[in-house]
């Protein structure tokens, strides 16, 4: 069993000895390797020269790089992109190898789960969505791995490298283990099952910070360039859960105890949280808190098995009610993004998760009690541009995130 990771290990591994387990590592790495696979994904083709720029690296160093990484099966060379009259094979373009290999993506959320095909730019293929099963955690990940096996034979021309696998709850990297109050998962053995049913590495991350890496290894680079992404970044979640990460000089924090919580942070609203309390974050913004708001106010009826679309789409069709409702959910994610804002001061804020993306006209109103409550001056502040697809490219993320810190490395554990 292969196993990376920057966590100390407290309790014996769970994965089952075949199962080569690999930690993810989600930040941007400085590695000759791993810069001239993530300039090739980003701006590929290019050539040598404009890769050296690029990265900072010599020109025989990226020489080198592209020589192991050819070699490796990662990138290929465009001999019919080389400029007319241009000599030596430094001119010729390189990029990225896309169509042999393929990454699959897991999201486990509260209510669903995604299972995504990628391919090595991070570029995803197809997707398809499915209750997330209930349960023990040990029939719900059996379900899911033959649902992901299903979706993964549909792609037999594809080499499958690595499966990744993003979900909420505290995760155990070290151990591919999971422990979700909200599923009625303890010590639920990921890796283990996952990894042994597609049979190739596999990396397991909590979700928001699956996200906040996504943002920083998929997102378009605002210019041709792949220099570290320097400063704070602060990444704020909801959907039916909510959450946060932060993001340091190029790097996902990720402490070795495991995320910290936003779910209870209090609100001041008057909903009831299971954990005795009233006004917890998560219990009055979450999808599920929204829907029960919305069938208390005959926004919708309850024998119509009523679901947050239903809530958008009485919105949008015109209902005050639905539309005074969400209001209330954005002025309240307003006021925590300002709370959390002020609190880390990051050099950036990013809004990520349908509560945001789902219902856009709630989105001046997010600004505007963000606006009103933080007491610093005016900062970055924007929503994802993954839009309502950002757990697709947090799991999408997982199943890169090794190949992208050492791609070398990561093409011999796939090779064992």
């Amino acid at each position: 069993m292969s196993v990376t990771t920057a966590h100390r290990r407290t309790r014996p591994a769970a994965a089952h000895p075949s199962v080569r387990l690999v930690a993810p590592d989600l930040r941007i790495a400085g590695g000759p390797a791993s810069s001239v696979l993530r300039v090739a994904c980003s701006v590929g083709p290019i050539t040598r020269d404009s890769a050296a720029r690029a990265t900072g690296l010599s020109v025989a160093t990226v020489n080198r790089q592209v020589s192991a990484l050819l070699g490796a099966g990662l990138l290929r060379e465009r001999a019919d992109l080389t400029v007319p009259g241009a000599t030596g094979r430094p001119r010729v373009p390189f990029e990225v190898d896309h169509e042999p290999f393929s990454t699959i993506g897991i999201h486990i959320g509260a209510v669903s789960t995604s299972i995504v095909m990628s391919d090595l730019r991070g570029r995803v293929l197809a997707a398809v969505e499915i209750p997330t099963p209930g349960g023990s955690s040990e029939a719900a990940l059996m379900s899911i791995t033959r649902s992901a096996c299903a979706f993964a034979a549909r792609w037999h021309r594809r080499t499958l490298l690595w499966v990744g696998v993003a979900t909420g709850g505290r995760v155990d990297t070290a151990r591919g283990t999971v422990d979700h109050p909200r599923l009625g998962w303890r010590d639920g053995r990921v890796a283990a099952i996952v990894g042994s049913g597609l049979g190739v590495p596999v990396s397991v991350s909590g979700h928001v910070e699956a996200m906040a890496a996504a943002e920083l290894l998929l997102a378009p680079p605002p210019s041709n360039t792949i220099a570290a992404q320097d400063g704070t970044s602060l990444y704020v979640y909801a959907r039916e859960t909510a959450g946060m990460a932060l993001t340091i000089d190029g790097r996902v924090h990720t402490p070795a105890s495991g995320p910290g919580s936003i779910a209870h942070l209090p609100t001041g609203s008057s909903a009831l949280c299971g954990c005795g309390a009233r006004g917890c974050l998560e219990a009055s913004v979450g999808d599920r808190a929204v829907v029960a708001a919305a069938v208390n106010r005959a926004i919708v009826a309850p024998h119509t098995r009523p679901s947050i679309a239903a809530v958008y789409g009485a919105a949008q069709g015109g209902s005050e009610a639905a539309r005074e409702l969400l209001t209330e959910r954005a002025r309240i994610l307003g006021r925590t993004v300002a709370l959390l804002r002020d609190m880390f001061n990051p050099d950036r804020v990013v809004l990520g998760g349908q509560a945001f993306t789902a219902y856009p006209a709630a989105i001046a109103h997010v600004r505007e009690a963000f606006v009103q409550h933080s007491t610093l001056a005016p900062g970055n502040v924007r929503v994802t541009g993954f839009g309502d697809r950002v757990q697709q490219y947090a799991a999408t993320v997982v199943s890169l995130s090794a190949l992208y810190s050492d791609p070398l490395a990561a093409m011999r554990t796939v090779a064992a």
